[in-house]
C-alpha cells in the first residue's frame, strides 16, 4: 500500500474531491426537491422521482463542465509549461487526461440514464395526473391553466406526444441518441480497427452540447411562488383543496382584509430558471478558442524536405514550419488532404529541439497510414501536401527531471523515446553541465529484425559520442527481439564471440525473449538507492500494468531511498 502511494496519493486526492463533488451536488438537489417547500405540489404529483431526476442533473452539469477540459491540447501544454517548477506529482495529473475523460464520460452516461428513467416516470404520472377528475388533488393541480404545474393539458397530449414535442423532451431524446453513439463508438475494438467511425461519431459532441444548452428553456419542471406559498401553504391546504378559491387581479387591501385566514388560495406556479448553460458556456467557450487555435496553426505552411521509407513498413517524414518549436517526446497531429480533409493523427515526434526540422516515424497500422505511405510512394515528382497541428506535450517531457530514467518502447512506441535520445546526443556535444539525469536505461522490444534498422544508426551514433566524451555508462539499452526463426538464432550463435551484434551491428547483443521486469527492477534498484527513477513507456496497456506493478513494488517510502514513478504517453 505504501508503495502505491508514492505513485498515487495525488492521483487518489483528485479522485475523491472529485467524487466527493458528486456527491455533494446529487445530495443537495435531490434534498432540495424532496423536502423543499416550493416543491410540494409538484412533488405530490411525481413523487421522488422528481428528486432523482434533479439530483442527477447537478452531477451532470458539472461533469459536462469537466468534459471538454482534458480534451483542450493547448491549455493541457500550457499548464505542464506552467508546473514545471511543480512537485512530478502534481504534474503527472496531466498525464492521466485521457482517463479522466472517460471516467467523466461514463459518468455522463450514468446520470443520464438515471436522469431520463426518472423523466419517464414523470411524464407518466404527469399523464395519470392530467387526466385524473377534479375531486382528486392531482386532477385539481392538473387543471390550473395560467401558472400550470402539470405540463400534460389534455389526454391526447400522450407520453410520446410530450417526449417528442416539447423542447425538454426533443433534446432529451437527441442527447441520449448522441451519447449512445459516443460512447459505444469509444470502445477499445472500436478505435483500434475503425478509427474513422470513432473520430466522425466521436464529433457528435457538438449536437449534444447544443442540445444540452436549450434542454431547459421550456421550464417543465416547475415549483410554487412565493407569494403563492403565504396564501397557500401545502401542510395547511393540500386536504382543502375542493374549497380552493381563485385570486382575482386587481384585488385592494380592504379585499384582502375580508378573507378569512382559513380559506386557501388556488396555488400558482413557475418554472425553474434554466441553470446548465452557467455550468457548460465557459468551457464551451474555452474549446472553441482551443479549436480556433489549432484551425490557424493547421493552416501554416509545412514544407517536406525529406522522406525516407525503412524496413518494416515505417516512413520518416522531415518538415520544416515557420514558428516551430517542440520539447523532447512531444507529438503533432497530421491531416493529408488528398486522404481526407477532416481526419487528423498523433504521432510522436522523432526529432530533437536542436535541430532545424521536425520529423516523425510513420508505421503502417490501419487504412489512413497505409494510404499515406503509399501517397508518399506514388507522388515520385511531386510532394503530398500535408498539414500540422502541434506540438503538444506528453509525460516524456519529465524525462530530464529524474535522476535515472527508464525507457520502455514497444515496437513503434520507441518513437518519442528517439527525440529524447537525439537531444542526449547533443547536450553531449555541448558538454551540457545542467543535465541532471545520470543515467538512462533503454528498453526496446519489438517482434521482428527489420525494425531495429531505422533505430539502430542513432544509437551506433550516441555510442560513439558516449565513448569519445568519456561517458560509456551514461546509456544502457537493451534489445528485445520477441519473434524469431531458426535461421536468425543460429547465426545468432555463430556469431556469439563476435563484438558487435549479428542483427543490429551494435556493441549491445539483441535479447531473445522478453524481459523479466522484476529482474530489471531489483538491478536498476540496488544500483541506484538513493535516486528518483523516472519509468516512461509508450506501447500496450499490457505492458504498462506490469510496469506500474513494478514501480509500486520496488519504491519506498522513505524519500531517502529510491522512489519509482510510472508515466505512459496517452494521446
Amino acid at each position: 500500500m505504501g508503495n502505491w502511494i508514492v505513485n498515487h496519493w495525488f492521483s487518489a486526492v483528485v479522485l475523491f474531491a472529485w467524487l466527493g463533488l458528486n456527491i455533494f451536488l446529487f445530495t443537495y438537489y435531490f434534498l432540495i426537491y424532496e423536502k423543499g417547500k416550493s416543491f410540494a405540489y409538484t412533488r405530490f404529483i411525481l413523487g421522488s422521482a422528481l428528486a432523482w431526476a434533479r439530483g442527477s442533473a447537478a452531477c451532470l452539469n458539472f461533469n459536462c463542465l469537466l468534459i471538454l477540459l482534458p480534451v483542450c491540447r493547448n491549455l493541457l501544454s500550457f499548464l505542464r509549461g506552467t508546473f514545471s517548477c511543480c512537485r512530478r506529482s502534481v504534474r503527472k495529473q496531466l498525464d492521466h487526461n485521457i482517463a479522466f475523460h472517460k471516467l467523466l464520460g461514463y459518468t455522463i452516461a450514468l446520470m443520464t440514464a438515471i436522469h431520463t428513467i426518472a423523466h419517464l416516470f414523470n411524464v407518466e404520472r404527469f399523464y395519470n395526473a392530467a387526466i385524473s377528475k377534479n375531486t382528486t388533488l392531482e386532477g385539481m393541480l392538473s387543471s390550473i391553466d395560467d401558472d400550470w404545474v402539470n405540463p400534460v393539458r389534455s389526454e391526447k397530449q400522450t407520453q410520446l406526444y410530450i417526449c417528442f414535442t416539447t423542447i425538454a423532451g426533443v433534446t432529451g431524446v437527441v442527447i441520449t441518441l448522441a451519447l449512445i453513439l459516443m460512447i459505444t463508438s469509444s470502445t477499445e475494438f472500436i478505435r483500434r480497427c475503425y478509427f474513422e467511425v470513432f473520430w466522425y461519431t466521436h464529433h457528435l459532441f457538438v449536437i449534444f452540447f447544443a442540445g444540452l444548452l436549450i434542454h431547459g428553456v421550456g421550464r417543465i419542471v416547475r415549483g410554487q411562488t412565493p407569494d403563492s406559498m403565504e396564501h397557500n401553504d401545502y401542510e395547511s391546504c393540500h386536504d382543502k383543496f375542493t374549497t380552493w378559491k381563485v385570486k382575482h387581479g386587481g384585488s385592494s387591501d380592504d379585499d384582502d382584509d375580508d378573507d378569512d385566514d382559513d380559506e386557501c388560495l388556488m396555488p400558482s406556479f413557475q418554472g425553474n430558471e434554466p441553470m446548465t448553460w452557467k455550468w457548460i458556456l465557459a468551457p464551451i467557450i474555452l474549446y472553441v478558442f482551443e479549436r480556433l487555435l489549432r484551425f490557424y496553426r493547421s493552416q501554416q505552411k509545412v514544407v517536406v524536405i525529406k522522406t525516407v521509407s525503412h524496413p518494416s513498413k515505417v516512413l520518416e517524414i522531415q518538415m520544416k514550419k515557420r514558428g516551430f518549436k517542440m520539447e523532447v517526446g512531444q507529438y503533432i497531429f497530421i491531416n493529408c488532404p488528398l486522404i481526407s480533409t477532416l481526419e487528423w493523427h498523433p504521432f510522436t515526434l522523432t526529432s530533437a529541439p536542436e535541430e532545424d526540422f521536425f520529423s516523425v516515424h510513420i508505421r503502417s497500422a490501419g487504412d489512413w497510414t497505409d494510404r499515406l505511405i503509399q501517397v508518399f510512394k506514388d507522388q515520385d515528382q511531386k510532394t503530398p501536401c500535408l498539414k500540422v497541428d502541434g506540438p503538444f506535450g506528453t509525460a516524456s517531457e519529465d524525462v530530464f527531471k529524474y535522476d535515472v530514467s527508464i525507457l520502455v518502447g514497444a515496437g513503434i512506441g520507441i518513437t518519442p523515446f528517439a527525440s529524447i535520445l537525439k537531444s542526449i546526443w547533443y547536450k553531449f556535444q555541448r558538454e551540457d553541465e545542467r543535465l541532471k539525469t545520470k543515467k538512462i536505461y533503454l528498453y526496446w522490444i519489438c517482434r521482428e529484425t527489420g525494425a531495429f534498422a531505422w533505430f539502430a544508426d542513432l544509437l551506433h551514433s550516441l555510442e560513439q559520442e558516449m565513448t569519445s566524451s568519456g561517458k560509456d555508462g551514461f546509456l544502457n539499452y537493451r534489445l528485445f527481439l520477441t519473434s524469431w526463426d531458426s535461421s536468425i538464432a543460429g547465426h545468432a550463435i555463430i556469431n556469439f564471440d563476435v563484438e558487435t551484434d549479428a542483427v543490429t551491428g551494435l556493441k549491445q547483443k539483441t535479447c531473445y525473449g522478453r524481459p523479466i521486469w522484476e529482474n530489471e527492477f531489483s538491478q536498476v534498484s540496488d544500483a541506484h538507492p538513493r535516486s528518483t527513477v523516472g519509468v516512461f513507456l509508450c506501447g500496450p496497456q499490457a505492458l504498462g500494468k506490469s510496469l506500474q506493478q513494478c514501480c509500486h513494488q520496488f519504491s519506498s517510502m522513505d524519500p531517502r531511498k529510491v522512489q519509482f514513478y510510472f508515466n505512459k504517453e496517452n494521446f
